[in-house]
């Protein structure tokens, strides 16, 4: 089923954005696979990150994509953005719901499945789950066992994000278990070999 749904992408920004990004984005978002844009910037400051958020938010509307905004619901909320990605260590769901009233909330729940039962009690907009593989945005992160996936499916309607080092040869399985969208960014960004509007060209 799942594989027919073209847009399944949730991209990720690289660590840093520079003059070059915005027609890059322009190029990946024109392949129609994308369906939410994260904006993840960890050391910039917050001017900086309203600036460039205000700029890449012209680019998603015109591709019809969300921008999601992690970490920051003050942030999501001046720049406009569809919503706030929180990790487990940011804003509480709670708090970030009251800034952004009604807007997406999506949140990291790691490999935990009692942080997927809060997540589905508080019934937030998307539950993430991973890291799955190896990942150069995230090399110290904790494994998830891939049946949590399933499990997660089980429980809930809620969409999945699945993260962690995926690749075009490894983002099947975790869609067959049942994740919607798939969360990447070094292989599209930092890619050795692909440009980044031919390496989202390799998920169908």
């Amino acid at each position: 089923c799942c594989l027919k749904l073209k847009r399944f992408i949730y991209l990720i920004s690289p660590n840093k954005i520079n003059a070059a990004f915005y027609s890059a984005l322009e190029n990946v978002l024109a392949s129609k696979r994308v369906s939410y844009f994260q904006l993840r910037l960890k050391n910039y400051p917050k001017n900086k990150i309203l600036k460039i958020g205000k700029l890449i938010k012209d680019i998603t509307n015109r591709h019809k994509v969300k921008l999601i905004i992690n970490d920051n619901p003050y942030i999501a909320k001046e720049i406009g953005a569809a919503g706030c990605h929180i990790g487990q260590s940011d804003t509480s769901f709670r708090k970030t719901n009251k800034i952004l009233k009604r807007k997406i909330i999506g949140i990291t729940c790691h490999g935990s499945e009692k942080l997927v039962t809060r997540a589905i009690k508080n019934k937030v907009n998307y539950i993430a789950i991973g890291s799955f593989f190896k990942s150069k945005l995230k090399p110290d992160a904790k494994k998830a066992k891939i049946k949590l996936i399933k499990e997660t499916r089980k429980k809930t309607k809620i969409p999945i994000v699945v993260i962690g080092g995926i690749t075009n040869k490894n983002y099947k399985k975790l869609i067959s278990l049942g994740a919607n969208y798939i969360a990447i960014s070094s292989y599209i960004w930092n890619n050795p070999t692909l440009k980044p509007e031919k390496a989202i060209r390799k998920f169908n």
